[in-house]
């Protein structure tokens, strides 16, 4: 979801997508490291989960940053509760979106005016955090104790046929490009079309200068013939940054087995998102997430699963004035029509059980109890999503 999960609450709204309701009224009641309790708090100071996970490479393939806390509009320095927070999480990167999604009017100018935000936040906070655009600036950014951000984008409706653009967003820093989001673009269908008509000539094309240009190819959002057409034209290894398993719950925003294998094929990862697409009930539990991240494992194999949250990185507190934002922006969504199956005005878009602060700890820390090991834990943790990146963009 992330333009279509709680990842977009986190961040900034989409307003050139209808989405007025702005981050911090969004946030409402906040995302609390306190609130999580001081057993919480301690673990994750100390680094949860055993002395491997803060010295691991931590990678949320789809998420969010920001500052829930600041009371004033237009800020960009992170405060420091929401800083400390942010490093008690233990990740060292996550992929954030650059907007706008969707058929808008000037998707163009939305995206300047948002690349233009994220580079104030990354320049207001230059002890804090890292634009990432190798590899090589992952490692720098743990060495360093700062936090990444890559940026990449949930659709191609700001490029459109203008493919040299694709080397503008590069020049941007925008390093991850995903091809379609739920609806129909210029490129192909996305999840929620029932024609599932599958790339465009120009969807191919696409594809062709997005590897041309080194950046990486993400399928997540696409319809199911889209997102195989597109593993199967892809010549460089992608992913599919955020999504489910189809064959554990037939929705349209999860993938089947057969693209998830093509994908690993190719070199790449498929990310499990903490979504209620998790579910039948939209009401997964952690069991069920864990079920989620086995079964890709066991399809694509150890190397070629990742998360990808769609979150923040930072836990919601579910308080009565975050369900009424939360409420107004499933409004909006369902009016622009680019709601997913599902959602609905009361719809959370997270998995509670794991909407705690030290939530990849956990992760960890429970698919041991299942018997993986320290080192298969690690490639989902990060270790896949980093070769993926060093091989799509060097360093």
């Amino acid at each position: 979801m992330n333009s279509g999960g709680a990842c977009a609450i986190i961040r900034a709204i989409n307003e050139g997508n209808s989405m007025h309701i702005s981050r911090r009224a969004m946030l409402g009641g906040g995302v609390a490291l306190a609130a999580a309790g001081p057993a919480v708090a301690k673990a994750a100071a100390k680094g949860g989960g055993g002395d491997w996970f803060a010295h691991a490479i931590v990678i949320d393939g789809l998420g969010g940053t920001g500052d829930p806390y600041g009371e004033e509009e237009g800020v960009t320095r992170m405060g420091d509760r929401a800083w400390a927070e942010t490093v008690a999480t233990g990740v060292t990167v996550v992929r954030d979106t650059v907007f706008p999604v969707g058929n808008i009017a000037d998707p163009w100018g939305d995206y300047q005016k948002d690349i233009a935000n994220k580079h104030d936040l990354i320049g207001a906070n230059p002890d804090r955090l890292l634009l990432v655009r190798s590899a090589a600036d992952i490692l720098k950014a743990k060495r360093e104790k700062k936090f990444g951000i890559v940026l990449g984008t949930q659709d191609t409706s700001m490029v459109g046929p203008e493919l040299v653009r694709l080397a503008q967003l590069k020049k941007d820093g925008v390093t991850t490009v995903q091809l379609t989001y739920n609806n129909r673009n210029l490129a192909g269908d996305g999840a929620l079309e029932s024609a599932n008509a599958g790339l465009s000539k120009l969807g191919r094309a696409t594809i062709e200068r997005i590897e041309a240009e080194k950046l990486l190819l993400d399928l997540s959002h696409g319809g199911q013939r889209t997102m195989a057409e597109a593993a199967s034209h892809a010549k460089r290894p992608l992913v599919n940054s955020h999504t489910g398993s189809r064959a554990l719950y037939d929705h349209p925003r999860n993938t089947d087995d057969a693209t998830i294998k093509m994908v690993a094929d190719k070199g790449g990862v498929t990310g499990i998102y903490f979504m209620p697409f998790l579910a039948a009930d939209m009401k997964p539990s952690g069991a069920r997430l864990l079920d989620h991240i086995e079964h890709v494992a066991r399809i694509a194999g150890e190397d070629h699963v990742g998360i990808g949250t769609d979150n923040g990185v930072l836990p919601m507190t579910l308080d009565a004035k975050t369900r009424e934002n939360l409420r107004k922006w499933q409004m909006e969504r369902l009016k622009a029509g680019i709601a997913a199956p599902g959602e609905n005005p009361d719809f959370v878009p997270v998995v509670e059980a794991y909407n705690s602060v030290d939530r990849y700890r956990r992760i960890a820390a429970d698919l041991m109890k299942r018997g993986w090991t320290q080192t298969r834990v690690e490639k989902l943790m990060g270790g896949n999503f980093l070769r993926v990146y060093r091989e799509a963009w060097g360093g």
